[in-house]
């Protein structure tokens, strides 16, 4: 008998947002099927927990929520960042 063994990924960062504030993502790998995906959750600045999802397509981590707060949306391309460096760590 085999055991298959999934690594559970899940990390935090901080991002500076619009300039000023920061911000704490959480984010969490999933599986959905044969697709992988990312949890990610943050507060917005009354304490009201975000959550959305990230979704790779050619290469890119992208949101697949679109009713985001622009500085969510803003910085896609930084969570991205943040996402594959990660990953990138837990193969060295």
């Amino acid at each position: 008998m085999r055991i298959h063994f999934i690594k559970n990924v899940h990390f935090t960062k901080l991002i500076k947002v619009n300039g000023k504030s920061v911000k704490e993502f959480n984010f969490r790998k999933i599986r959905n099927g044969e697709d992988e995906l990312f949890s990610v959750d943050v507060s917005d600045d009354r304490g009201n927990r975000i959550m959305f999802q990230m979704h790779k397509d050619n290469g890119a981590w992208h949101i697949t929520d679109g009713l985001l707060p622009a500085w969510i949306t803003e910085n896609e391309t930084r969570l991205h960042e943040l996402i594959e460096e990660e990953l990138k760590n837990l193969m060295d």
